[in-house]
């Protein structure tokens, strides 16, 4: 009897252990993701797009994503938004030092998520920002590489006349933190959208594709990651890299998406 009470106890403890090392891989295994999209342009560009880091750090300050990030050689470098999860300073010291090390590597443009716009300290946490090294595009455009690159703040994104900013035939990217509006994003003829926010659905059922649910979409949303096309326009939404009020990811690595146009 007591030889089996040891093996019951010892295969919980397995069980236990195996669980623990799931849940760790699934929240801090790094996982780079390719597209690759014809622009027509005469020298193809490369561009890095993180999301939801949500005061996240993958290594001391940041490194191992840092270095994953340089590994790819990028000509600029997008974030769309939640960058931080609360204003506490230890998510804005790791907001500012990522952006401060990722514009050593390429410029860096930067959209407001919600959890920004949550608080009036975005006032502040933009002008860090900026200093850091971020070319903030709330509500604005910027040209990159020969494309112009623009950016909706977190409360601008169902706003028609802010989504028409950039002048017709030059609506080349989008930077909005929300997914769930690309009808209206297309409806503006932007050529690629790029969209975090849906955390790939949190937890997804292996194999299917599918999450079980996202800020906005609710269960078993239908834009929480990968390409997905609407009018002509093509919406690339990552599954971001950090959690929000859900602090577990399953089955649903952090994500680095990298773009690849030519």
């Amino acid at each position: 009897m007591k030889l089996l009470w040891l093996w019951i106890t010892l295969g919980v403890i397995g069980a236990a252990l195996l669980i623990a090392l799931i849940f760790i891989l699934n929240n801090d295994w790094l996982k780079i993701t390719r597209y690759r999209f014809s622009f027509g342009l005469e020298r193809g560009l490369k561009i890095v797009h993180l999301s939801d880091l949500h005061g996240k750090s993958f290594g001391r300050k940041n490194e191992r994503l840092i270095k994953k990030v340089a590994a790819q050689k990028p000509d600029f470098i997008c974030i769309t938004g939640d960058i931080i999860h609360l204003y506490r300073p230890r998510d804005k010291s790791v907001a500012l030092q990522t952006v401060g090390a990722l514009k050593e590597i390429a410029p860096v443009f930067y959209v407001s998520g919600n959890h920004e716009m949550r608080n009036k300290g975005y006032r502040f946490l933009r002008k860090d920002l900026i200093e850091a090294g971020a070319e903030v595009l709330d509500d604005r455009t910027a040209e990159a590489c020969g494309l112009i690159v623009t950016g909706l703040n977190g409360a601008s994104l169902k706003n028609d006349k802010l989504l028409k900013i950039a002048p017709e035939g030059q609506r080349d990217i989008l930077l909005a933190h929300e997914p769930q509006h690309i009808e209206s994003y297309a409806k503006a003829e932007y050529r690629l959208i790029l969209c975090g926010h849906a955390h790939g659905g949190q937890w997804r059922i292996p194999f299917t594709g599918v999450g079980l649910f996202a800020p906005g979409q609710g269960t078993f949303p239908k834009y929480t990651s990968g390409v997905h096309t609407c009018g002509k326009s093509k919406m690339v939404i990552s599954r971001g890299l950090g959690n929000s009020e859900f602090p577990l990811r399953l089955f649903n690595r952090p994500e680095i998406v990298v773009i690849e146009l030519d």
